[in-house]
């Protein structure tokens, strides 16, 4: 197998690992490509290809997230990690774990992390790699890497979420809220909602968002029932799609233009958080993104428009 052959081998491995230490899908390919420089460079051919290139994307990766927290500080509005559609990276004796870190929730927890805590659990957690490789992945030693690793869980499951394990069941709720959202219907999407609901997007202040979560599900049914049918009569389609491992739905435009990612979590039986994403910085992988606030003034007019034939 040439060297080339080994890299695109383990680079699903590679961009997963990037990813859930970064929360950046742009980050996450920018460290892989840089680790394929540098084992391309390599003169000495190494006895584990994984174990090396882990460790090169796992400092990569380390290095990006000192510099990006700096900038996330200085960051308009909420802070959401970029949607991911589907993990190249699959081992069915990992999918439980997999697919709990993978979701927006705890990457959100994992942005509480220090980097070196975060790359740990990510390395320990989710792709059960002993501590003496860890070890050297990160720099320090396996004492000090089991020190991290118990610091790392007890933060994320003092608040990591409990999602419906039914993967069936939350398809078909979500199914059902975004048949609610498009007939605009109150009472439907009421029922879907749990009673503590929150809405809550990121925009990053480069399209057109919330002012602040909207909470409760009156609220946010009311709200969902009163614009979204406005995006309807402006040809916006949505297809539900998993995003971040969690049932969600991607928006676009009348010409196809990528608009939101929305993602869905479903606890008990019922939609407990909304989260969107419309920053078009995080939505640029996905496809050509849509100008947002053209979109909004557009639905606005469509609002006002069909405002006096509901009166009549």
């Amino acid at each position: 197998m040439t060297r080339a052959e080994e890299f695109e081998e383990l680079r699903p491995l590679l961009f997963s690992i990037a990813y859930r230490i970064l929360g950046s899908v742009t980050e996450a390919e920018d460290a892989v490509q840089e680790a394929w420089l540098r084992w391309e460079a390599a003169e000495a051919k190494t006895e584990s290809p994984k174990a090396y290139l882990s460790t090169v994307v796992t400092r990569i990766a380390i290095d990006i997230l000192q510099s990006a927290r700096m900038r996330r500080e200085t960051y308009t509005g909420p802070w959401f990690p970029e949607p991911l559609l589907s993990d190249p990276y699959q081992d069915p004796e990992r999918s439980a774990e997999l697919a709990d870190s993978l979701s927006m929730a705890a990457l959100l927890l994992l942005e509480r992390l220090s980097p070196l805590e975060r790359a740990v659990f990510v390395l320990r957690e989710v792709f059960a790699f002993d501590f003496e490789e860890i070890a050297a992945a990160v720099g320090r030693s396996e004492a000090a890497c089991r020190q991290l690793a118990v610091r790392a869980r007890r933060h994320m499951e003092a608040g990591r979420p409990r999602f419906d394990a039914d993967q069936r069941e939350r398809d078909e709720l979500a199914e059902r809220f975004f048949d609610a959202l498009r007939e605009g219907d109150v009472d439907s999407l009421r029922d879907l909602l749990a009673g503590d609901v929150s809405v809550v997007g990121d925009s990053g202040g480069k399209s057109p968002q919330l002012a602040r979560a909207v909470m409760g599900a009156d609220n946010v049914a009311r709200l969902f029932a009163a614009y979204f049918p406005r995006l309807v009569s402006i040809e916006v389609t949505w297809q539900p799609h998993e995003v971040n491992g969690q049932p969600g739905a991607i928006f676009c435009d009348r010409d196809g233009k990528v608009l939101t990612a929305m993602v869905l979590d479903v606890v008990d039986g019922q939609i407990q958080t909304i989260r969107s994403v419309t920053n078009p910085d995080k939505l640029a992988h996905i496809g050509p993104v849509a100008d947002a606030w053209a979109i909004n003034r557009e639905a606005n007019r469509a609002g006002r428009t069909a405002r006096p034939e509901q009166e009549s």
